[in-house]
């Protein structure tokens, strides 16, 4: 018989302060973060303007990454919802090949428009483990159920994910002078997308 890990009681429960003073640091990173754009917003700058002490912010976030990172994961659980009990194709009840067309075509959206804060919250010392992306499991679970076989190893998943979030994350620039039309990219991007997942699922 396997042993069954036992729970180790509930887990501690932030303090009304410390929740007080995370949601205030949020609404103050993405206050400046819209005023001052993501290359401007600073630890010190963050913690000068929202009227706490450094060492708060930097246990809060502990790299200036880490401000967007967290930024970007109160928009990423809100695209999670979608995902998860949103209507088909992208929410349960479509086929899953059909599925992972439509989450293909949903995150890349998603990520142009959050493409400052994606690009923000990757900190250049650290590496990016491929298990990180919040995407990964989910592409997954949709290509075990439409080619079993194909996906048994896990990694065309993690190809998979390479080829819909590399390149917004990687190649696309934000808009300016000399930026191509996002729109007509994303466009290109999903046509591409859906190409691929019906080569690979058909």
């Amino acid at each position: 018989m396997e042993p069954v890990a036992l729970p180790l009681g509930r887990p501690r429960e932030e303090r009304a302060d410390a929740a007080r003073n995370r949601a205030h640091l949020i609404e103050v990173a993405r206050e400046m973060v819209a005023e001052l754009g993501a290359d401007k917003v600073t630890m010190d700058g963050l913690a000068e303007r929202a009227g706490l002490g450094k060492g708060t912010v930097f246990r809060r976030f502990r790299t200036r990454a880490g401000i967007f990172h967290t930024l970007l994961d109160e928009e990423e659980k809100l695209f999670q919802q979608r995902v998860l009990a949103g209507p088909p194709p992208l929410g349960p009840g479509a086929p899953p090949a059909e599925r992972l067309v439509a989450f293909g075509r949903a995150r890349l959206e998603f990520l142009v428009d959050h493409i400052v804060l994606a690009r923000a919250s990757l900190d250049p010392g650290q590496p990016v483990p491929a298990s990180d992306s919040p995407s990964l499991f989910h592409v997954q679970m949709l290509l075990s159920e439409a080619c079993p076989d194909e996906a048994a190893s896990g990694s065309l998943a993690l190809q998979l994910v390479a080829a819909l979030e590399g390149p917004v994350l990687l190649y696309l620039r934000t808009q300016d002078g000399d930026a191509p039309d996002l729109g007509a990219v994303v466009h290109d991007l999903i046509t591409s997308w859906q190409v691929l997942v019906e080569r690979v699922c058909g």
